[in-house]
Protein backbone atom coordinates (compact mmCIF):
# COMPACT_ATOMS: atom_id res chain seq x y z
CA UNK A 1 0.00 0.00 0.00
CA UNK A 2 1.26 3.46 -0.94
CA UNK A 3 1.44 6.06 1.83
CA UNK A 4 1.43 9.77 1.01
CA UNK A 5 3.03 12.38 3.21
CA UNK A 6 1.03 15.20 4.75
CA UNK A 7 2.94 17.77 2.65
CA UNK A 8 2.09 15.88 -0.55
CA UNK A 9 -1.61 15.70 0.34
CA UNK A 10 -1.71 19.37 1.43
CA UNK A 11 -0.19 20.49 -1.91
CA UNK A 12 -2.70 18.41 -3.87
CA UNK A 13 -5.67 19.77 -1.87
CA UNK A 14 -4.49 23.37 -2.40
CA UNK A 15 -3.99 22.72 -6.10
CA UNK A 16 -7.44 21.16 -6.41
CA UNK A 17 -9.08 24.04 -4.49
CA UNK A 18 -7.36 26.60 -6.70
CA UNK A 19 -8.46 24.80 -9.86
CA UNK A 20 -12.06 24.63 -8.65
CA UNK A 21 -12.07 28.33 -7.70
CA UNK A 22 -10.66 29.47 -11.05
CA UNK A 23 -13.10 27.24 -12.94
CA UNK A 24 -16.10 28.49 -10.95
CA UNK A 25 -15.06 32.12 -11.47
CA UNK A 26 -14.62 31.55 -15.20
CA UNK A 27 -18.08 30.01 -15.49
CA UNK A 28 -19.65 32.80 -13.44
CA UNK A 29 -18.06 35.50 -15.60
CA UNK A 30 -19.03 33.70 -18.78
CA UNK A 31 -22.63 33.56 -17.58
CA UNK A 32 -22.75 37.20 -16.37
CA UNK A 33 -19.89 39.40 -17.65
CA UNK A 34 -21.18 42.31 -15.56
CA UNK A 35 -19.71 40.66 -12.45
CA UNK A 36 -16.30 41.77 -13.69
CA UNK A 37 -17.20 45.37 -12.81
CA UNK A 38 -16.52 46.00 -9.16
CA UNK A 39 -18.41 49.28 -8.75
CA UNK A 40 -21.73 48.36 -7.20
CA UNK A 41 -24.62 49.31 -9.46
CA UNK A 42 -22.36 50.59 -12.25
CA UNK A 43 -22.23 49.08 -15.68
CA UNK A 44 -20.57 50.07 -18.91
CA UNK A 45 -22.80 52.03 -21.25
CA UNK A 46 -22.75 49.39 -23.99
CA UNK A 47 -24.33 46.86 -21.58
CA UNK A 48 -26.89 49.34 -20.26
CA UNK A 49 -27.97 50.31 -23.78
CA UNK A 50 -28.91 46.68 -24.52
CA UNK A 51 -31.16 46.26 -21.47
CA UNK A 52 -34.91 46.67 -21.98
CA UNK A 53 -35.36 48.64 -18.73
CA UNK A 54 -33.11 51.37 -20.18
CA UNK A 55 -35.02 51.61 -23.48
CA UNK A 56 -36.03 55.25 -22.95
CA UNK A 57 -32.40 56.17 -22.41
CA UNK A 58 -31.09 54.05 -25.31
CA UNK A 59 -30.49 56.94 -27.81
CA UNK A 60 -28.52 58.91 -25.22
CA UNK A 61 -26.52 55.87 -24.13
CA UNK A 62 -25.80 54.93 -27.74
CA UNK A 63 -24.60 58.47 -28.55
CA UNK A 64 -22.32 58.44 -25.50
CA UNK A 65 -21.03 54.97 -26.31
CA UNK A 66 -20.23 56.03 -29.87
CA UNK A 67 -18.47 59.17 -28.60
CA UNK A 68 -16.38 57.17 -26.12
CA UNK A 69 -15.43 54.49 -28.66
CA UNK A 70 -14.46 57.10 -31.26
CA UNK A 71 -12.48 59.07 -28.68
CA UNK A 72 -10.56 56.04 -27.42
CA UNK A 73 -9.77 54.86 -30.95
CA UNK A 74 -8.65 58.31 -32.08
CA UNK A 75 -6.46 58.84 -29.00
CA UNK A 76 -4.40 55.78 -29.90
CA UNK A 77 -1.63 57.17 -32.08
CA UNK A 78 1.75 56.20 -33.40
CA UNK A 79 4.32 58.53 -31.78
CA UNK A 80 5.80 60.99 -34.25
CA UNK A 81 8.87 61.98 -32.25
CA UNK A 82 7.36 65.44 -31.63
CA UNK A 83 5.99 65.48 -28.09
CA UNK A 84 3.93 68.61 -28.61
CA UNK A 85 2.34 67.34 -31.82
CA UNK A 86 1.64 63.94 -30.22
CA UNK A 87 0.06 65.67 -27.21
CA UNK A 88 -2.27 67.66 -29.46
CA UNK A 89 -3.00 64.62 -31.62
CA UNK A 90 -4.19 62.74 -28.52
CA UNK A 91 -5.89 65.64 -26.74
CA UNK A 92 -8.02 66.78 -29.68
CA UNK A 93 -10.04 63.52 -29.75
CA UNK A 94 -10.27 63.67 -25.96
CA UNK A 95 -11.80 67.16 -26.13
CA UNK A 96 -13.94 66.17 -29.11
CA UNK A 97 -15.27 63.27 -27.01
CA UNK A 98 -16.32 65.78 -24.34
CA UNK A 99 -18.02 67.88 -27.04
CA UNK A 100 -19.87 64.86 -28.42
CA UNK A 101 -21.01 63.79 -24.95
CA UNK A 102 -22.16 67.34 -24.15
CA UNK A 103 -24.09 67.43 -27.43
CA UNK A 104 -25.82 64.20 -26.42
CA UNK A 105 -26.84 65.88 -23.16
CA UNK A 106 -28.14 68.86 -25.14
CA UNK A 107 -30.15 66.60 -27.40
CA UNK A 108 -31.59 64.21 -24.82
CA UNK A 109 -31.18 65.85 -21.39
CA UNK A 110 -33.85 67.75 -19.52
CA UNK A 111 -32.04 69.44 -16.61
CA UNK A 112 -31.57 73.11 -17.58
CA UNK A 113 -28.52 73.55 -15.35
CA UNK A 114 -26.80 70.56 -16.98
CA UNK A 115 -27.83 71.73 -20.46
CA UNK A 116 -26.22 75.15 -19.81
CA UNK A 117 -23.12 73.38 -18.52
CA UNK A 118 -23.08 71.19 -21.65
CA UNK A 119 -23.23 74.34 -23.81
CA UNK A 120 -20.29 75.76 -21.87
CA UNK A 121 -18.38 72.50 -22.31
CA UNK A 122 -18.92 72.59 -26.08
CA UNK A 123 -17.70 76.21 -26.32
CA UNK A 124 -14.71 75.72 -24.01
CA UNK A 125 -13.56 72.47 -25.60
CA UNK A 126 -13.85 73.88 -29.13
CA UNK A 127 -11.76 76.87 -28.05
CA UNK A 128 -9.13 74.60 -26.49
CA UNK A 129 -8.97 72.42 -29.63
CA UNK A 130 -8.43 75.54 -31.76
CA UNK A 131 -5.77 76.83 -29.34
CA UNK A 132 -3.87 73.53 -29.34
CA UNK A 133 -3.97 73.22 -33.11
CA UNK A 134 -2.85 76.83 -33.48
CA UNK A 135 0.06 76.26 -31.07
CA UNK A 136 1.27 73.24 -33.05
CA UNK A 137 0.73 75.01 -36.39
CA UNK A 138 2.63 78.09 -35.13
CA UNK A 139 5.46 75.81 -34.05
CA UNK A 140 5.45 74.18 -37.48
CA UNK A 141 5.25 77.56 -39.21
CA UNK A 142 8.14 78.86 -37.08
CA UNK A 143 10.26 75.85 -38.03
CA UNK A 144 9.31 76.25 -41.69
CA UNK A 145 10.16 79.97 -41.60
CA UNK A 146 13.43 79.23 -39.80
CA UNK A 147 14.34 76.62 -42.41
CA UNK A 148 13.31 78.97 -45.24
CA UNK A 149 15.31 81.87 -43.83
CA UNK A 150 18.38 79.70 -43.26
CA UNK A 151 18.03 78.37 -46.81
CA UNK A 152 17.78 81.89 -48.19
CA UNK A 153 20.76 82.91 -46.03
CA UNK A 154 22.68 79.97 -47.46
CA UNK A 155 21.63 80.96 -50.94
CA UNK A 156 22.64 84.62 -50.37
CA UNK A 157 25.92 83.52 -48.86
CA UNK A 158 26.58 81.29 -51.85
CA UNK A 159 25.72 84.16 -54.18
CA UNK A 160 28.11 86.46 -52.32
CA UNK A 161 30.86 83.86 -52.48
CA UNK A 162 30.15 83.32 -56.16
CA UNK A 163 30.24 87.08 -56.86
CA UNK A 164 33.55 87.39 -54.98
CA UNK A 165 35.05 84.64 -57.11
CA UNK A 166 33.77 86.22 -60.32
CA UNK A 167 35.50 89.58 -59.67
Amino acid sequence: MVMFSRAFIRKRVISLATTVTVTATSFALAKDPMRAYHVRGAMPIQYAADRPDYSAERPFLSANDAAMNRMMADMTIKPSGDIDRDFVTMMVPHHQGAIDMAKAELEYGHNEQLRRMAQQIVAAQQKEIATMRLAVDEQLQSLTQLNASSSSMDARGAMQCHSMNVK
